[in-house]
């Protein structure tokens, strides 16, 4: 589509009830970023209320048919994706605007190719619009959803806004909370008392107390950023400049919401039990199981059980599926007709809307066995027939772009289309961390579900443990690149590949759950190249270097997370490349930075990084502590940052055993980041007064 041209949905497909939109882009570096939100308007182009503003913490609105499903990662950038439920939008709205915004300064120039695609509930892409010449805004409406006449239109916008998403907002009659920063500091003080608070209560979770609000005025949750200044919670950068001692920077402006969320408490409370030997009861119990068809059986009741009680849960998993926002109930163990012989898929969901049905067939693996391709094929067979939406297969394997797990014939004489998609049991463990860790749930009880949902898919015995195996492929590409025999073009080399990407996905699900933040694979390839092709080049690199390479972004964190798996010498490199921007002398900067890291490992390696041709001096941080100025360019080259490693030793087996290669990767990438890169991250430029955004 051009700008300004608008489609009618229904024209372009019969599966328009739920759409999904995504917002994508690339930057030379992979570090360039931008957050979606989406706007619900009324006939008179306004919100209704700032409930009707949705952005990523405050990721569901009006009442669940709109919600952010989160990035992923592409071979160029990443996508953010925003699922569409338009037969739940409610009837007073008649236009829902999509937008993207950067922060601290960022402009939209320093992104390429910007754009946006729309697909139908089988995943069919209907609709792609590139936005062009949005160089100096910080923000941009990149299309709009609205009704005609009964049916649900697109509009191709691409209109920029210089101002960011504060003047967006605000055109649209967001309200701008100017207590937000008095507000914050309230909710800081009690957040730091909840875990005292927490000893008296007798369940794993806590509801943080209401804070006084203005007559007339609904409460706003104790997550909510500053994100309608057009800066971010973890963004100081609008905070005042200080004079004398560092003060607490003065928290941005953000936009008031209306409920409050239950997550749970940061530390855990005393237990009552006489001793260590006493287990706790727990609500899905995980000691009987004895084979691999009981922990399927298991596992798929107790996560659709849970779907299906936690609403937050259950959409966050089935709406970038297609599934619309609504009375969901799920069931296990269902017999069909199919043939001669009747087939019994694992679980069916079933979500109800005005009185239509959508409903997924879901075949489920645990402890790493494989999807049959057979299997799956028989209720992709069943599905069309009956009219069912989806079948989703759900494993420890991670779906790659380009590489599906499991192939399946699509009969074209069928009128009625059939999607077919995949689950990590990794992806279930990370939408469950981040609802009762970080994002929040709507009770008391939906937070213990979920706590007691996720214990028990981490523990051994569920066999729901996400990406274990590097696969037959693992021991003779060593062995191969160790004796040189190894050549380019071989096809265990790709299978490796291949599964050093799932590894790598994985390990961002992991962190991201862990940390609460967007955690993604930075994927450099030229643009439109194809996911088989670079992989294969990806193969040769390693036939000829003997090397794995990976790089991910860490919202928030200067640079990006490097991790280097070095099959030759059977070592792990974690680094990052911190930027140097901070005025002094150049021996100054080295000591800020050594200060920065008192409480870093002592084997950490320092590299100076310079400008021009030429590699800077470098050092371990047990030596440079005393002597800072061995890792100064003694030429006089100008520092333009430093590159900061650990080294270990990789595991040899090709699982995630306490010697495999697994789980020497999550070990390494969690000890860089907290004793390392937790303590980097780059404090943001003050502002003076007058460059504080107003509301």
């Amino acid at each position: 589509m051009v700008k300004g041209a608008n489609v009618g949905l229904a024209a372009l497909s019969e599966d328009v009830g739920s759409v999904m939109v995504s917002l994508g882009w690339s930057s030379a570096t992979g570090e360039g970023d931008a957050d979606v939100s989406v706007l619900l308007l009324d006939g008179d182009g306004k919100v209704r209320s700032d409930v009707d503003f949705c952005f990523y913490n405050n990721p569901v609105a009006g009442n669940g048919s709109v919600q952010l499903l989160g990035k992923t990662p592409t071979a160029d950038g990443s996508e953010d994706r925003i699922s569409f439920d338009l037969d739940a939008v409610p009837e007073e709205i008649d236009k829902v605007v999509v937008a993207a915004s950067r922060y601290g300064g960022s402009r939209f120039g320093e992104l390429d190719d910007l754009r946006l695609t729309l697909a139908d509930s089988a995943g069919d892409g209907l609709v792609r619009f590139a936005v062009e010449e949005a160089d100096e805004v910080s923000a941009v409406i990149f299309g709009e959803l609205y009704r005609r006449s009964g049916e649900w239109k697109f509009r191709a916008v691409g209109q920029g806004y210089a101002s960011g998403l504060a003047g967006l907002a605000t055109d649209y009659g967001v309200d701008i909370d100017d207590d937000a920063a008095e507000e914050d500091a309230r909710e800081q003080g009690e957040q730091e008392q909840e875990p005292e608070r927490d000893q008296g209560q007798g369940q794993g979770y806590a509801e943080e107390a209401p804070l006084p609000e203005p007559a007339g005025q609904p409460a706003a949750p104790a997550r909510v950023p500053a994100q309608a200044t057009g800066a971010r919670a973890d963004d100081a950068s609008a905070a005042p400049a200080q004079d004398g001692p560092a003060a607490a920077p003065k928290p941005a402006r953000r936009p008031r919401t209306a409920k409050k969320k239950v997550t749970l408490p940061r530390t855990a409370r005393k237990s009552l039990a006489d001793n260590e030997s006493w287990r706790s009861a727990r609500l899905f119990p995980v000691s009987a199981l004895k084979s691999d068809r009981e922990r399927e059986t298991r596992a798929t009741s107790v996560v659709l059980s849970v779907m299906a009680q936690v609403p937050e849960f259950g959409r966050r998993l089935t709406a970038g599926f297609g599934a619309p926002a609504g009375r969901m109930e799920t069931f296990t163990e269902v017999t069909l007709p199919h043939g001669e012989s009747p087939r019994r898929p694992d679980g069916v969901v079933r979500v109800e809307r005005a009185g239509k049905l959508w409903t997924a067939l879901v075949e489920t693996k645990t402890n790493g066995n494989a999807l049959k391709p057979d299997q799956v094929q028989a209720y992709m067979d069943i599905a069309a027939r009956r009219g069912y939406e989806a079948v989703i297969t759900l494993s420890n394997d991670v779906a790659l772009d380009g590489s599906p797990l499991v192939d399946v014939r699509i009969d074209g004489r069928r009128k009625h289309k059939v999607a077919l998609w995949h689950l990590s049991w990794a992806e279930v463990v990370h939408q469950a961390q981040m609802l009762i860790r970080h994002e929040g749930v709507g009770n008391a009880a939906h937070a213990w579900l979920l706590q007691e949902l996720l214990h028990y898919l981490q523990h051994e015995n569920s066999g729901c443990h996400g990406f274990q195996n590097m696969g037959a492929a693992w021991v003779p590409v060593r062995r191969g690149i160790d004796d040189e025999t190894l050549c380019q073009g071989d096809a265990r080399a790709l299978e490796v590949i291949e599964n050093w990407e799932r590894l790598v996905r994985q390990v961002c699900l992991r962190l991201g759950g862990e940390l609460g933040q967007k955690v993604l694979p930075v994927q450099r390839a030229r643009r439109g190249s194809d996911p088989g092709v670079r992989r294969a080049e990806l193969a040769d690199h390693l036939c000829e270097q003997g090397r794995l390479n990976a790089e991910i972004r860490i919202e928030g964190t200067p640079g990006v997370l490097a991790i280097t798996a070095d099959l030759r010498t059977g070592k792990l490199r974690t680094s990052i490349e911190v930027p140097s921007a901070e005025p002094g002398y150049p021996l100054s900067r080295v000591k800020r930075l050594i200060r920065r890291l008192a409480e870093a490992p002592a084997d950490l390696h320092i590299e100076t990084l310079v400008d021009g041709p030429g590699a800077g001096p470098r050092g371990t941080l047990e030596r440079l502590r005393p002597e800072p100025a061995d890792i100064v360019p003694k030429d006089g080259a100008q520092i333009t940052g430093f590159r900061l490693s650990l080294f270990k030793g990789m595991g040899s087996g090709r699982g995630s055993a306490e010697t495999g290669f697994i789980r020497s990767v999550d070990e390494a990438v969690d000890r860089f980041h907290a004793q390392v890169v937790a303590q980097v991250e780059a404090p943001a430029p003050r502002r003076s007064r007058s460059e504080e955004p107003t509301g």
